[in-house]
């Protein structure tokens, strides 16, 4: 084990990991020594570091002969794991999906697992968020519509993770929209998406042990992996499938499916893609049905989509339950923390709390609300009505400014949330973090992270917030009530509670284990198979 040591960040490591790809995919080594070689990057062999440091003025081939020399045999004890998806912040970013795949991914990585993504090379992504991008010298041929069309390939770091992009020559330019989503060919646009990328880890000879898709726009990978790529011999992988809301189940009209290559009437059936409306199909079912691993954003949600809240997917997951898992999404606690953010008029932690009345008075100032009683609590509503909008105490703001929501979560005393509906929310997570003591309705992951703090059944450690089940206005009133009362007569309990609140430990720590978990289950069967 000498020669494997720390010194370099995980962005050299995943830099590394690109160009032994780039050499695989142009075939200027095999597929055997490129494998070799990656589990020497995965495992941060100091040999590579130093021959790829020591390169500078060197020709190419000359580095490659270096590192051949090098290869080793050997098995890791950690993964091979590729995310596909449609987005991953900060590059792409239209939502919650985005987070995941780059909070996901990092903290799989600091587990000691190889993570890669790929994602579609958007026009409007945000370039600059990219490390080293460069296009591969190769060209992906993919079937798509009864013919083969070429794709380019884009390598780069982003947070640390190696990313491909995927660059359609497809004359429907697909991902040259200026937009991610929303389009009247969205269904062919990531079916589309969905083929390349399994066609290019086939391509790469790259010995996968999971597969990770993300919602309705990845949902192809799962029933194109068996139906397609596992007869080519492609088949050491397992399918790990999230659902991060099942509103969104892309259906489409059945013919369409046969756009990809995948056989209409072997899935246009009710036990593997068929929808309940007539002439249908839903890749989101077809997920279900073909993944080895089928996972949502959190436990108390999986068990509601168990019924209505599976939107005419209850029987499915009924009866695959068994592969069927809900783990709470975390945050990035390096982003949200209010002792190094940097939006911040004060600085603050759990053993200091000054900054919050700090930030208080100025995001009173700075939003021109009355600062007469600069000791009443700030409470952040979801969904208010606009009724409010002249108070001297009160402030509508229907736009999403980055800056501002890091001061509402600093200057806040109490965090609302009375959802109908919540997968799982971050942003009672990120408001415990800043010292907000949340309020919410119990359902989905506010369930999973938000425990009432006058509940005796539960142990006192695990309180954190006040909650309501009814929702109606008796329920939340009840709960607030409860929460202004410590607040105002109980000012130490509430302090107590608050520095609780911010010492609760949401990272994708606890999440990556579990699912880390899950893929190893999943990878020993696989294994034990063959």
């Amino acid at each position: 084990m000498e020669h494997y040591a720390e010194g370099m960040p995980s962005e050299f490591w995943s830099r590394i990991s690109l160009l032994i790809d780039g050499w695989s995919l142009e075939k200027k080594i095999s597929n055997n020594d490129a494998n070799i070689l990656r589990e020497m990057a995965w495992k941060r062999d100091n040999r590579l570091r130093e021959a790829y440091l020591s390169s500078g003025g060197m020709a190419e081939r000359e580095l490659i002969d270096s590192f051949l020399k090098m290869a080793l045999t050997g098995t890791s004890s950690g993964l091979h794991i590729v995310h596909i998806a449609a987005e991953m912040a900060p590059v792409a970013k239209v939502g919650g999906l985005a987070d995941v795949i780059s909070g996901l991914g990092k903290a799989l990585q600091k587990k000691g697992n190889l993570v890669e993504i790929i994602l579609p090379k958007y026009d409007c992504m945000q370039h600059n968020q990219i490390n080293n991008l460069k296009v591969l010298d190769v060209v992906v041929q993919s079937y798509f519509e009864g013919n083969m069309f070429a794709n380019k390939i884009w390598t780069g770091t982003v947070e640390g993770l190696p990313v491909y992009f995927i660059e359609p020559q497809h004359p429907g330019k697909f991902f040259w929209r200026a937009q991610y989503y929303g389009e009247h060919d969205d269904f062919k646009r990531f079916s589309y998406f969905s083929r390349v990328a399994l066609e290019l880890l086939y391509q790469s000879g790259k010995k996968v042990g999971i597969i990770h898709c993300h919602d309705w726009q990845t949902a192809f990978v799962a029933p194109l992996y068996w139906d397609v790529y596992a007869n080519l011999g492609f088949s050491s992988a397992r399918i790990c499938f999230t659902c991060h809301n099942f509103e969104y189940q892309g259906t489409a009209p059945a013919q369409d499916l046969a756009y990809c290559g995948l056989d209409v009437e072997h899935l246009d059936r009710p036990d593997r893609m068929r929808d309940n409306s007539h002439g249908r199909i839903n890749v989101v079912k077809g997920a279900i049905v073909y993944s080895n691993i089928v996972t949502t954003v959190s436990p108390t949600y999986a068990q509601e989509v168990h019924s209505e809240g599976g939107r005419g997917l209850q029987d499915t997951l009924k009866m695959h339950s068994k592969k069927f898992v809900g783990i709470l999404n975390g945050i990035n606690t390096d982003t949200w923390n209010p002792s190094t953010d940097r939006f911040l008029k004060i600085q603050y932690s759990a053993n200091d709390l000054y900054g919050k009345s700090a930030n208080k008075a100025a995001l009173r100032k700075q939003l021109k609300m009355s600062s007469a009683n600069a000791s009443q609590p700030l409470r952040e509503f979801e969904g208010i009505a606009d009724q409010f909008q002249n108070s001297s105490n009160i402030r509508l703001l229907l736009k999403y400014d980055d800056a501002l929501s890091h001061m509402i979560f600093a200057a806040s005393d109490m965090f609302i949330v009375p959802s109908m509906f919540e997968p799982c929310g971050l942003t009672q997570m990120i408001a415990m973090r800043y010292g907000s003591v949340p309020v919410v309705r119990r359902t989905g992951g506010l369930n999973d992270s938000v425990f009432d703090f006058d509940d005796e059944t539960i142990p006192m450690e695990l309180r954190n917030g006040f909650t309501f089940l009814k929702a109606d206005e008796h329920g939340f009133d009840s709960a607030l009530e409860r929460a202004f009362n410590y607040y105002h007569r109980k000012p130490e309990v509430w302090k107590q509670l608050v520095q609780k609140d911010m010492n609760i430990d949401f990272s994708w720590d606890t999440s990556a284990s579990q699912y880390e978990d899950i893929y190893q289950r999943a990878a020993a069967r696989a294994r034990a198979a063959t």
